[in-house]
Parts: structure tokens; C-alpha cells; sequence
């Protein structure tokens, strides 16, 4: 029996959350060897309004490269969370934005609260990266690819001159997780 792993990665328009999804897909696909599908969806004011991006990774063909049954749901808006987290698996997981998702829907998944968009932007000084602090937070949390692959195809994907600043921020996604991940399970 294949695995298959379904990511929805949902925000609002302008937080870079396409490109985090194209990152993901590109680093299962060319640096793990797996089978990936990504697509995306935005609201039609794109900056500001609705958006969401799928990555579904597996061992075996993708035969529906939409996500039905999500293993994991990144929310860093309130919105977000409400409009998707029905689709979360029962042991999935919720990485929502704690500052930006106050309100937590009940449910049988587990639920990461790390304040993303605040650590870009005071630890980083750059709140643009923090997509690229989501990402590792979803790498290190779901360790469905690894560490190394991500980096290789952050490197492939982020525009020219921003390499060192987004892996910066894929670390410091990688530190949150970790440091998450010591205080709670």
C-alpha cells in the first residue's frame, strides 16, 4: 500500500503561500524521488483576499491531485482555519498563526500554535518570509520530506539574491517546531 500526504496551506493573497507549496512539491518530487501534485487557488482580489495552495505527496501514482482528507492544514488567518479545518483529518495536525487564529474549531487533530508572522518579522526583520518560517514549521512538524530537500529547492525557487534570508527563515521554522514540539508532546 502507497502513502499519500495531503498539505493545504491556506492564508490570505500576497503571504507567498503558492510559492511555499511549489517549494514543497518540487523538494518531494525532483530531491526525494516521490510522486507530488501541486495546485492553488485564490479569490479574485488575489492580494489580500482568499488564498490556498495544495501539495499532495505520495509513493504511488496521484490518480486525484486534489486534497479531499488533509494530513496537515497550515491556517494563518482566521478565515482560513474556519473555511478548511472540516477537511483536516481526525489525526491530523492544525499549524495555525497564534497570533492571527485566536479562535481554535474543536476537533480530534492536533493543533500547533507558533506565532509565524511575529517571528518573521522580529527575529527575521522581514515579515515577506514568513512563508518560508510556515514551511519548515510544516517540514519539521510532518517530516514528510526532508530538511535537506527543502533547502536544495528553496534555493531553486526563491528569487535570485533572497537564498540566504529564506533559508534563514526555514530555519528559524525548523527552531519553532522544535522548540514547539519539546514543550508539548
Amino acid at each position: 500500500m502507497s502513502f499519500r500526504y495531503e498539505i493545504r496551506l491556506s492564508g490570505s493573497g500576497g503571504q507567498g503561500l503558492i510559492l511555499v507549496g511549489k517549494v514543497l512539491a518540487e523538494a518531494a518530487a525532483i530531491y526525494e524521488g516521490l510522486n507530488a501534485t501541486q495546485s492553488q487557488s485564490y479569490g479574485p482580489e488575489a492580494r489580500g483576499g482568499a488564498s490556498r495552495s495544495e501539495v499532495i505527496i505520495s509513493d504511488g501514482d496521484i490518480d486525484y491531485p486534489k486534497a479531499e482528507n488533509i494530513d496537515v492544514l497550515l491556517a494563518l488567518t482566521q478565515e482560513a482555519c474556519e473555511k478548511y479545518v472540516t477537511e483536516l483529518k481526525d489525526d491530523g495536525v492544525l499549524i495555525v498563526d497564534s497570533q492571527m487564529v485566536k479562535n481554535i474549531p474543536e476537533g480530534k487533530f492536533q493543533v500547533v500554535k507558533i506565532p509565524i508572522i511575529q517571528s518573521a518579522s522580529e527575529r527575521l526583520g522581514k515579515f515577506i518570509v514568513a512563508n518560508i518560517i510556515a514551511l519548515g514549521v510544516i517540514v519539521k512538524i510532518s517530516e514528510v520530506v526532508s530538511i535537506e530537500a527543502v533547502k536544495h529547492a528553496i534555493k531553486s525557487r526563491v528569487p535570485k539574491g533572497t537564498e540566504e534570508i529564506n533559508i534563514k527563515a526555514f530555519n528559524e521554522g525548523i527552531t519553532l517546531a522544535a522548540t514547539w514540539q519539546n514543550e508539548n508532546l
